[in-house]
């Protein structure tokens, strides 16, 4: 199978748990689910499934567990999307090439959107599912993952130092630090989640996975500095130029276009480099890598 048709693949059956795992839209409240899904379904790259379920590939889990684990990342992303979006934050009007859900609807429903995704992850990551169900501990670890990723040691934290950080000039380690909380945690859960869905990884399997999402965490947050300033906004599916606008610190800004587009390219290499003690296992996480830091939205 070649990467492309194991992306396809993939989004397929990831937008088809999404499409379970979510409320239906004639459900009360339907208007709260219809936002719910107009906020998740049918876009995005959807890296966090595709790295979760290329983790899961090293360690035997179910498509299933993958599915479901796939999912609550997921959710968890897109609730954060929304609440950025928001005029309290940064105040955005389009999202994966459609208006923001404060736009589409109104700015308490975004609220209660994010509020009510956060949620729904974690009752999609209990559910009764093949590869979990008999493994109350496995389930129980995914949790955790999914809760320190997104809290305040993680997204949540990285945003906040974010919205703290405009208009002030960041050293590089500074914007490293903010980066590796806002962006990078969520993707290292999703390696690591997709690793834990299977059979109980070693810490040595652990440690060169999360070397690589650190990694690929990091060129992930570079290139999106890259495009910002390269990209337009149909290309990106949502506002270019607007970090350079709102006087956010970027890598593009501290240390110049062409130095971040040979630090991307330096930390793909470093994520290939972790990857060498699982040889051919690992390519679709090599794979990803490449689409990560070689994107073109």
């Amino acid at each position: 199978m070649t990467f492309e048709q194991w992306t396809r693949l993939v989004l397929d059956r990831v937008e088809s748990a999404l499409e379970h795992y979510l409320p239906a839209a004639d459900v009360l409240p339907a208007s709260l689910h219809d936002a719910m899904r107009y906020a998740v379904l049918g876009g995005g790259k959807r890296v966090r499934p595709l790295l979760c379920h290329a983790a899961g590939e090293l360690t035997g889990a179910t498509p299933e567990a993958l599915d479901a684990a796939a999912c609550a990342l997921e959710m968890i992303h897109v609730y954060s999307l929304v609440h950025d979006d928001m005029p309290c934050m940064d105040n955005d009007d389009m999202r994966r090439g459609k208006p923001t859900v404060h736009v589409k609807y109104d700015e308490p429903t975004a609220l209660l959107v994010g509020d009510a995704l956060q949620s729904q992850a974690f009752i999609t990551l209990t559910s009764d599912v093949p590869g979990l169900r008999e493994a109350p501990s496995r389930q129980a670890s995914l949790v955790r993952e999914l809760a320190l990723a997104s809290g305040s040691i993680g997204m949540a934290g990285g945003q906040a130092i974010d919205l703290a950080s405009v208009g002030r000039a960041l050293t590089r380690e500074e914007l490293e630090t903010m980066h590796r909380l806002k962006t990078g945690a969520l993707l290292r859960a999703s390696v690591r989640m997709g690793a834990v869905a299977g059979e109980t990884p070693s810490a040595g399997t652990l440690r060169a996975l999360d070397a690589y999402a650190a990694a690929v965490g990091l060129a992930f947050q570079v290139v999106d500095d890259i495009l910002d300033v390269t990209a337009d906004s149909a290309t990106l599916g949502k506002t270019a130029g607007k970090d350079a606008k709102d006087g956010k610190p970027t890598y593009v800004s501290i240390i110049g276009l062409d130095a971040s587009r040979a630090l991307a390219q330096q930390l793909r290499s470093d994520a290939h480099a972790a990857l060498e003690p699982f040889g051919a296992p690992a390519r679709r996480l090599a794979e990803l890598a490449d689409l990560v830091v070689n994107r073109v939205s």
